[in-house]
C-alpha cells in the first residue's frame, strides 16, 4: 500500500484503519517522491485508487497530481473507492487532476460527481455498494437528487381511437427552420401519441406536409421574414383549448414580432406548456410572464438558453447544473429541464431527478425537437405531469442508444433518434421490469 500523506496528521477513523492495516501482512510504503512511485505501479495488476474522498474542494497539485498521471498512463486496470481521486463529489469537476478510472465502487449511494460530466466518464463502470446503510436512509425525503427511474407505461387499450392517445398543438417553425416543426410534431405520434397538429407559417407548411403527412397542419398568417405573426394569437388559444398539451417555441425564430407573441401566449395557454428552443429566449426577457401560469409548465434549455433564463454565464452553469437547475424551477415555478450529457429533469420542490439514458451521437442539430415531441407524447398516454417528463427525457435517449446500438454514433441524425422511437417503445415495454433494475444494460437488441 502506497501512503502519499504524512500518517502524523491522521486523525479519526484514518488514523484507526491505518493503525490496523499496519497490523496486518500488508506492506505500507510511505511515498516521498514520484520516483518512488512508478516501480510499484509497473509491477501491480490492479491499482486501488483511494487518494482523495468526496469532500476534496481544492486543486490537486504537487505530488498527488503526478502520481495520477501515472496512474493514468500507466495502462494497468484501475477500481476506485467511492470516487475517482481528483472528482469533486459535489459537482463533477475534475479538480486540476482526476484518476481514469475503470470501475468505481461507490458506497451506500451514488455521489453528485459520480452521476454528472466530466466525472461520470472518469468512473468507467460505476457499482454501487449498499454497505450497511438502513433502508430508511434511501427513501427520505431529504435526498433531492437520484437518477432518474423509468415509469411503466400504461398499457393500449384494444378499443381505442387516435383521442386516446392524447393531442398536441406544436407552435413552431419559421421560413429559415424548417427541421423543429416537423421532428417535434412527428416524434410525438412516433413516440405513441394520437393527433399532432402543428401550427406553422403557410409558406412552410406545404413542404412539411410533404414529410410529415401523418401531422394535421393548420398553416399560420405571417411575417415578412416569415415567421408566425401576431395576428394568429387568438385563433391559436382558441386551438389550445382542443389538445392535452402544447408545444411551443421549436424553431420559431427571433423575429421581434413572433417573439413577442410567445410571451403573450404563455401566461394566456390554460393547458400544459412546453417551451422550447427560440420559445425560451422570447422568455427570457420577461420571465415573469411563466409564473402566472396556472397549469403545468416545462421548459427544455440547453446551458445557453439556461443562460438567458438566469443572467449566469455557462461555464458558472456547467460547474453547478444541479443547483441552478434547482434554483430556476422553484424561481419559475415549472419543471426544468437542463439538456446535455446526463440531463437534469428539476422540480419545483427542489427534487433532481439525473437521466443517464442517451450517448454522444445525439449531439446532432434537431435532437431537441425530438425530445420536445416525446416528453408530449408521454402527457398523451396518460402519465401524471412529473412522470411524463421524466419518462420522455429517458425515452429519448434510450432510443438514441437503440439506434447507436444497430447503426453507431457517428454520423446520427434527429431522424435516427425519431425513426427509432418505435422499437424503442417496444423493447422499453417488453423489458420494463430489467430496465428498471439495470437501466437497461442487457436488454439490447443488435
Amino acid at each position: 500500500m502506497l501512503l502519499l500523506d504524512d500518517e502524523k496528521r491522521f486523525r479519526g477513523a484514518a488514523e484507526r484503519n491505518l493503525r490496523i492495516v499496519s497490523n496486518l501482512p500488508i506492506r505500507v510504503i510511505r511515498v516521498d517522491s514520484v520516483d518512488s512511485v512508478v516501480p510499484h505501479i509497473l509491477q501491480a495488476d490492479a491499482v486501488v485508487d483511494a487518494i482523495f474522498g468526496t469532500g476534496l474542494t481544492r486543486e490537486v497539485s504537487g505530488l498527488h497530481s503526478e502520481v495520477i498521471q501515472i496512474v493514468n498512463e500507466s495502462g494497468i486496470p484501475v477500481v476506485s473507492v467511492d470516487i475517482p481521486s481528483g472528482i469533486n463529489g459535489d459537482t463533477g469537476e475534475v479538480m486540476g487532476a482526476a484518476v481514469m478510472a475503470d470501475w468505481t465502487v461507490a458506497f451506500g449511494l451514488p455521489k453528485l460527481g459520480n452521476l454528472l460530466y466530466p466525472g461520470y466518464g472518469h468512473c468507467g463502470e460505476l457499482h454501487v455498494s449498499h454497505i450497511s446503510f438502513p433502508p430508511f436512509l434511501h427513501a427520505s425525503d431529504s435526498l433531492q437528487v437520484e437518477v432518474n427511474g423509468p415509469a411503466r407505461l400504461p398499457e393500449r387499450d384494444n378499443d381505442s381511437h387516435k383521442g386516446s392517445y392524447g393531442k398536441a398543438l406544436f407552435i413552431s417553425g419559421s421560413s429559415g427552420y424548417l427541421g423543429a416543426p416537423y421532428f417535434s410534431a412527428l416524434s410525438f405520434l412516433k413516440a405513441g401519441g394520437g393527433l399532432s397538429y402543428l401550427a406553422a407559417p403557410k409558406s412552410i407548411s406545404p413542404f412539411l406536409a410533404n414529410k410529415g403527412s401523418e401531422i394535421v397542419f393548420i398553416p399560420q398568417m405571417q411575417t415578412a421574414s416569415g415567421s408566425i405573426a401576431s395576428s394568429n394569437k387568438n385563433s391559436l388559444l382558441e386551438l389550445s383549448e382542443g389538445v392535452d398539451i402544447v408545444v411551443m417555441g421549436p424553431g420559431v425564430s427571433l423575429d421581434p414580432e413572433t417573439q413577442d407573441l410567445v410571451r403573450e401566449l404563455t401566461p394566456a395557454i390554460t393547458k400544459p406548456l412546453l417551451i422550447d428552443g427560440d420559445g425560451i429566449t422570447a422568455l427570457a426577457a420577461d420571465p415573469a410572464r411563466i409564473t402566472k401560469r396556472s397549469a403545468t409548465t416545462i421548459l427544455t434549455p440547453h446551458a445557453g438558453e439556461m443562460s438567458r433564463l438566469t443572467g449566469m454565464d455557462t461555464a458558472a452553469i456547467n460547474r453547478n447544473r444541479i443547483d441552478v437547475a434547482q434554483r430556476a424551477a422553484a424561481d419559475l415555478d415549472s419543471i426544468i429541464v437542463l439538456k446535455g450529457a446526463h440531463s437534469l429533469i428539476a422540480h419545483p420542490d427542489g427534487k433532481v431527478f439525473v437521466n443517464t439514458s442517451g450517448n454522444p451521437g445525439m449531439a446532432t442539430a434537431g435532437s431537441g425537437d425530438v425530445l420536445s415531441g416525446t416528453i408530449a407524447a408521454m402527457f398523451g398516454l396518460s402519465l401524471p405531469p412529473e412522470e411524463a417528463v421524466r419518462t420522455g427525457v429517458f425515452m429519448h435517449g434510450f432510443s438514441g442508444d437503440v439506434a447507436a446500438a444497430d447503426k453507431g454514433e457517428d454520423g446520427m441524425t434527429a431522424q435516427d433518434i425519431l425513426d427509432y422511437l418505435p422499437e424503442t417503445l417496444k423493447i422499453y415495454r417488453e423489458a420494463f421490469d430489467d430496465i428498471s433494475e439495470n437501466l437497461y444494460e442487457t436488454v439490447f437488441v443488435v
